[in-house]
């Protein structure tokens, strides 16, 4: 099956996020997809300076930036969500049901590796932050 002949055939809703400076992967190729495809809910972003890897080997402001792209696209498109600050308003959990890092990703239990906040879905900012739950 040739790829390009059947993107006419993607249906589904769908985000493409894709570094401009890629080269990797080339950026018109999620081009063509954004507009070949048959479906009626599509989003394309494309990040200027930003290459293949746009979670990991960024700038922290550039994943951040991805990742809330992401939740925004996500909760778009959400029945009855509520949004992540209005979460981060209500009581704590019980620290027994909040993940330490140590049972995430092996890191100590310091206030270093607590303020860099690691552990959680590696955003910067506590805003858009989803607790692990191992």
């Amino acid at each position: 099956m040739d790829v390009e002949e059947s993107l006419s055939q993607v249906t589904m809703p769908f985000f493409i996020l894709h570094g401009e400076a890629d080269t990797v992967t080339d950026p018109e190729v999620s081009r063509a997809l954004y507009e070949r495809a048959a479906s009626g809910d599509k989003t394309i972003k494309l990040y200027p300076g930003m290459w293949h890897g746009l979670t990991a080997g960024e700038p922290d402001d550039n994943v951040e930036l991805v990742f809330s792209d992401i939740v925004a696209w996500l909760n778009d498109r959400s029945h009855g969500h509520r949004s992540v600050q209005q979460d981060l308003a209500r009581t704590p959990p019980a620290p027994d049901k909040v993940a330490r890092p140590d049972s995430c990703d092996g890191a100590a239990d310091s206030p270093a590796a607590r303020r860099r906040g690691g552990f959680l879905c590696g955003l910067a900012s506590r805003a858009h932050h989803q607790q692990c739950r191992m």
